[in-house]
């Protein structure tokens, strides 16, 4: 008999810790109080109805989800003993946070004399694996991404097989009040492994070949939205990975070849950033890239938080904003863009947009958060150049020609001309009264606070 402690594995197909030891397996998750201080609801609720699907899983198996609440250095011991399992295992997580967890319940289960056995599975090369001729992480993608590519791919784990399974009767799931969260604000998505399979197969039916061309453009909705299930593990990479080369094979010209490659690409960056985490666990809180002088960022309340209510007077930023609100999520495109408004027009300091988005999105990934956001400020590793910043307003021009998907999340410009909508900055007040007195102007200066940015990142590199 075994335990599986399941944590960014919510799913009985493609798990590699469910096949780690030939024994009927346990499965247990736990609660763990200090994990639910970082969480937020939207996370929170895709999870609960991700550990619903799990469960029903294991009971079509003739098996159960066991649920603990409390801290699992104390925890895993103890259910070992109920259950007379003389090995834990789990999936390895690269956080610092993650794998201090993962010592103490080493420890733990050492001292109660019960084996330990961490296995590698949420991404396709362990952090280490890729690095450069002289052993080092690298710092550039391009180069990380090419020896990704080149290495060969694990084909997708079988599931187990009810006989696989300990026959036992698990418990009843928490709520979010009994965890203690609010309903979040947002509509969230169902979560599962059914569901993500679904995705994966529509996506890989037809707009995986869109993908290069269409991807940047928001109202085309050209992209997979696997990321929550992957950021919780509801659908195995190994399997995301064999569909992607199974539609690439099924192309029929070679440009839909290559966009199937640009999506893959978004899996090694997705490893890119894992492996930084790892390498760097502060980069949650510290800049990667290091500057001569501390970075001088603007102290404004009034301005972040009309960012956060997407309330700028910016179009395409304030759609944005206000889909995070709504759905718990943002087209990839428009992360970019508000991230670099924030940190390159308002002046304020990436931890603060990081914060928020750890807050709001549903597949929040602190690897992938991180360094998108690390990457926008000019301050991680290879990241934008500071002196490289995104002007709002022709992103929306060359992103939503038709102001399409601006019209959806902001329904005061739902009348208003798409060429109105994109020159909101030129008008004066009378015009933006006459076309939307509902929406306000802008409240920053694109054109000056590009020049303050790179005054800002100037003095901290110390330039003369």
């Amino acid at each position: 008999m075994y335990i599986h402690w399941h944590r960014r594995d919510l799913r009985v197909a493609d798990n590699l810790g469910l096949t780690a030891v030939d024994a009927p397996t346990v499965p247990v998750f736990v609660f763990d109080p200090q994990v639910l201080d970082s969480g937020a609801p939207a996370r929170v609720a895709f999870m609960l109805d991700a550990l619903d699907s799990l469960r029903a899983a294991y009971r079509d198996r003739d098996s159960d989800l066991v649920v603990a609440r409390g801290d699992p250095v104390d925890l895993l011991p103890e259910l070992a003993a109920e259950y007379d399992a003389d090995t834990v295992t789990w999936c390895k997580d690269y956080s610092g946070l993650a794998r201090e967890r993962e010592a103490a319940v080493r420890q733990a289960l050492a001292d109660a004399g019960v084996d330990r056995v961490a296995v590698h599975d949420a991404v396709h090369h362990e952090p280490g694996a890729i690095t450069t001729n002289d052993g080092d992480p690298y710092k550039v993608f391009t180069y990380f991404s090419k020896k990704w590519h080149d290495r060969p791919k694990a084909e997708p784990a079988e599931p187990p097989a009810a006989d696989d399974l300990a026959a036992i009767t698990g418990d009843s799931l928490p709520t979010l009040d009994d965890l203690g969260f609010e309903a979040p604000e947002a509509d969230i998505p169902p979560a599962g492994t059914e569901v993500a399979r679904s995705l994966l197969a529509d996506f890989c039916g037809e707009d995986i070949y869109r993908y290069g061309d269409r991807r940047d453009y928001p109202a085309d909705d050209c992209t997979s939205h696997l990321s929550a299930h992957l950021k919780y593990g509801t659908i195995g990479i190994r399997e995301v990975y064999e569909e992607t080369e199974a539609a690439k094979m099924a192309a029929e010209t070679e440009s839909d070849r290559e966009s199937v490659t640009e999506y893959q690409d978004q899996l090694a960056w997705r490893e890119f950033y894992t492996q930084v985490l790892w390498d760097r666990p502060d980069v949650v809180t510290q800049n990667y890239k290091t500057y001569e002088q501390p970075i001088q960022w603007n102290d404004d309340p009034e301005a972040l938080q009309a960012w956060k209510d997407g309330t700028t007077g910016y179009p395409i930023v304030d759609a944005g904003m206000r889909q995070l609100r709504a759905e718990a999520s943002m087209h990839n495109r428009v992360r970019m863009i508000v991230a670099s408004f924030l940190t390159k027009d308002l002046l304020l300091d990436w931890r603060e947009g990081y914060d928020w988005f750890r807050r709001k999105l549903v597949d929040h990934d602190t690897a992938n958060d991180n360094g998108g956001w690390q990457w926008a400020a000019s301050t991680g590793t290879d990241a934008q150049p500071y002196f490289r910043i995104f002007n709002p307003m022709t992103q929306g021009e060359d992103y939503d020609p038709d102001a399409e998907y601006i019209k959806t999340y902001v329904p005061e410009l739902a009348g208003v001309p798409a060429e109105t909508i994109h020159s909101w900055h030129e008008l004066d007040a009378g015009a933006r009264e006459m076309h939307a007195p509902e929406y306000p102007a802008p409240i920053v200066d694109h054109s000056q606070r590009r020049e303050n940015a790179i005054a800002m990142f100037k003095e901290a590199r110390g330039d003369e």
